[in-house]
């Protein structure tokens, strides 16, 4: 009764009904149609016997299988398969319908193909998840139809299987892998001059790509015959924090994901290219109070505690608390550190009424304050006006976007570090910044 119940009908089954019917009608008509409709009728009768005797064989034949990653990471297109194997002895038409978690809000989703007989065949789809938590992946419905095509029959697998989402992980690796290899200029990583060589010298080593050919080490160079650079080492176990602002001002949309996720993915590859840099990282969230504190580290696992960390932060879509940030941060880091402040601010008065706390802060840190470009304002100015409306909405956009530009000078007429981007390039342009002041040995 199960199997039975997993049969489908297809749309030419429909047809043939059609027009069985419409042939015993003109037999009314017609009396010499009523044998030839009688016949037909037959036939077809058969034909769907014969289809469901092939899709009924045994309980194996056929399987699929869904290979999910153990964790999906937030904003990155994620990459599931699925193994399918024909076990009939004929070419099946496959109709592969996968319940996609509620959160992707795709209902359409269908993929469909051929496979031969006794095959196996991979397929590939990926997901983009906007948001970090849990996500249902529902049944695996797999609809099998013979080459007679009257009849499908489902087969259901990998029901019900919970994957966490969390902060980007894949970009993370992206750039610990150019950091290893020296290639983080491939993905839009400035280049530092130092000034001078305070560093101590590590070793010499075989030249790669995006090497400062001033290291090149000729005398090495000539006795090796390849190119050899001189290798230095910064200073190390600095401490790095990233202050997450998690107020309302942070739950602003682009692409899909929130401020807040962005300065999540960012402040989780920052502290990766930190620890490899042999600094300490460390993580403050706050809002209207101090949420969690991870304090720096560099100590083995310190990066899963920080990944553990942000995957639970949540906004409560409060005003936030810098006075609370201050007060915190006098009493758990004593010693100088660099506070990557995640946060953002439309005009020159929001800044202002923070402007105090920030200047506390800078008196014993080194304070880099990171806020966002409108890209929506961006637009607007690259677009022509040609009517008054059109001319008045650009006029505000310009002094929307001018105030942001006077927030960063006025936060550098009183040693604040200040870095506008926007969303998209945040992760590189913060690398950037926290490497340039590394190099200038400001930290």
């Amino acid at each position: 009764m199960k199997q039975i119940l997993s049969i489908y009908i297809n749309k030419p089954v429909y047809w043939g009904f059609t027009a069985l019917i419409s042939l015993f009608c003109l037999a009314f008509v017609l009396p010499w149609l009523f044998n030839i409709s009688v016949l037909l009728s037959l036939a077809f009768g058969g034909m769907l016997l014969v289809d469901l005797a092939m899709l009924l064989g045994s309980q194996k034949t056929f399987i699929a299988k869904r290979f999910i990653p153990e964790r999906l990471s937030n904003g990155d297109q994620n990459t599931i398969e699925i193994a399918l194997e024909n076990r009939y002895g004929f070419e099946v038409k496959i109709s592969l319908v996968d319940e996609i978690p509620f959160q992707f809000q795709k209902r359409d989703f269908q993929i469909d193909t051929q496979l031969a007989s006794n095959t196996t065949q991979n397929l590939q789809y990926t997901l983009r998840p906007t948001q970090r938590g849990e996500y249902l992946f529902g049944a695996l419905n797999v609809f099998v139809s013979s080459p007679l095509g009257l009849l499908q029959r489902r087969f259901q697998f990998e029901k019900d299987k919970t994957v966490a989402v969390y902060p980007s992980f894949l970009q993370m690796r992206e750039y610990e892998l150019m950091a290893i290899s020296n290639r983080l200029t491939d993905v839009g990583i400035k280049k530092i001059r130092r000034i001078g060589h305070t560093q101590e010298f590590e070793q010499i080593r075989s030249y790669v790509q995006g090497d400062d050919i001033r290291t090149i080490n000729w005398q090495a160079t000539a006795r090796r015959n390849e190119l050899m650079v001189n290798s230095y080492q910064d200073e190390r176990a600095q401490s790095i924090y990233c202050l997450i602002d998690k107020g309302r001002i942070m739950q602003s949309p682009f692409d899909g994901l929130t401020l807040l996720d962005y300065a999540i993915n960012s402040s989780l590859v920052l502290s990766n290219i930190a620890l490899h840099k042999h600094d300490k990282a460390g993580v403050i969230t706050f809002s209207n109070k101090i949420n969690q504190t991870l304090l720096a580290d560099r100590k083995s696992g310190q990066l899963h505690r920080i990944l553990d960390m942000l995957y639970h932060q949540q906004t409560l879509f409060q005003e936030s608390d810098y006075e609370a940030l201050y007060i915190h941060v006098k009493k758990q880091i004593k010693q100088r550190s660099l506070l990557i402040i995640y946060t953002n601010f439309e005009t020159v008065n929001s800044m202002r009424r923070q402007l105090p706390h920030f200047r506390k802060l800078a008196k014993e840190h080194l304070v880099l304050v990171v806020f966002f470009e409108n890209t929506g304002l961006q637009n607007i100015l690259e677009q022509p006006a040609s009517t008054t409306a059109e001319i008045y909405q650009k006029t505000i956009a310009e002094k929307f976007y001018y105030e942001k530009k006077l927030i960063v000078k006025e936060l550098e007429q009183y040693g604040i570090q200040a870095l506008l981007t926007s969303p998209q390039q945040l992760s590189i342009n913060t690398i950037n910044k926290y490497l340039m002041l590394k190099a200038k040995g400001a930290i």
